[in-house]
């Protein structure tokens, strides 16, 4: 090579060199904020995960807490100041609208599964079991219970056959052995029974002198 040719090269390498330079002056900056939001983003997720580890284990301390209490009335009033988001305040007012029932104040109850089902943060799963708990609370309103049963057993709903369930034994309180048996015929006979449903509502049928279906047609 000659000194002409390794003249040129050097140049040439320089050139790239300054170049580089004046992108790195010009760019770097995007680089090392880059570098900064990744390690900034990684930073707040951990402290955001730390928040929320942090806020449930002081909702399941405070519910624990509330459990313990013997009186249903005093740990219903427990419970009401437990605080928590999603699933942990359904798990939360599920559990509280059952002590507020075991203590005998079926409005407070019906009133807080309502709370569950009208809350569209709450997983939808709990809004159906809380909606068919509220159906399952004794009324004196039987037509309004009724209706809402019928709208929980329609085909689809998570609940169906459970809601089924009890408008059998509504039917059969109104001295209706017949619609009952009708009711309880179509949950022994539907596909997605299970089996504590199904030996629940046969053990019924037979009491009623009714005989079961061909366990080969089930």
């Amino acid at each position: 090579m000659s000194d002409t040719d390794s003249f040129i090269n050097e140049v040439t390498e320089e050139v790239r060199r300054e170049k580089l330079y004046g992108y790195l002056r010009r760019y770097g900056w995007i680089g090392v904020a880059a570098v900064l939001l990744l390690v900034g983003g990684a930073a707040w997720n951990e402290y955001s995960n730390a928040q929320a580890r942090s806020a449930a284990e002081a909702t399941g301390d405070a519910l624990m807490s509330a459990l313990e209490e013997n009186d249903p009335t005093v740990r219903a009033a427990a419970m009401a100041q437990v605080e928590g988001d999603g699933a942990a305040a359904a798990v939360t007012l599920l559990l509280r609208a059952a002590t507020e029932q075991e203590a005998g104040d079926n409005a407070a109850a019906a009133q807080t599964l309502n709370d569950v089902t009208t809350n569209p943060d709450v997983p939808e799963m709990y809004r159906d079991v809380a909606a068919l708990k509220a159906a399952m609370l004794p009324s004196d309103d039987v037509a309004a219970r009724r209706a809402n049963l019928e709208a929980l057993s329609q085909p689809g709903q998570p609940f169906r056959l459970l809601a089924l369930e009890q408008i059998a034994y509504m039917t059969l309180g109104e001295g209706d052995a017949d619609g009952a048996i009708a009711v309880m015929r179509e949950i022994v006979e539907d596909a997605g029974v299970t089996r504590g449903l199904r030996e629940r509502v046969q053990t019924l049928m037979v009491a009623l002198g009714e005989p079961l279906p061909d366990p080969v047609n089930q």
